[in-house]
């Protein structure tokens, strides 16, 4: 008999940001993969990620980031905890700053650091 492995995948939810990440100038193209209009987001030139957990969070984490910048909601998901943010890259960067702030000190959650391309 051949021996076989199995592997069990298991999702233990902590309180953390895990993804804050501002893409700056991205191509059209980006846009368009992501379900994006290009005419209307290029313009802006910025996107960005995160990804939290507890997923349901991203629904908190999007309306503080459309309330604290002139970004536009790109998308927002709250069974993988994925928002998506777009707007210029100083507005993109006040919104994420303004989620980890408010995710670490009002909800005690771990937040990573912001990374750019």
């Amino acid at each position: 008999m051949e021996n076989k492995q199995r592997i069990i995948q298991e999702l233990v939810p902590g309180k953390q940001i895990t993804l804050a990440h501002i893409i700056a100038n991205p191509d059209p193209i980006l846009y368009q993969k992501l379900g994006l209009n290009p005419a209307v987001e290029y313009a802006k030139a910025a996107i960005g990620v995160l990804t939290v957990s507890p997923a349901e969070t991203a629904i908190i984490m999007a309306d503080i980031g459309i309330k604290s910048a002139g970004v536009e909601l790109g998308f927002v998901d709250r069974f993988s905890g994925s928002v998506i943010v777009t707007g210029t890259v100083s507005e993109v960067e006040a919104s994420i700053q303004a989620i980890l702030q408010y995710v670490e000190n009002t909800l005690g959650y771990a937040v990573t650091s912001v990374t750019r391309t």
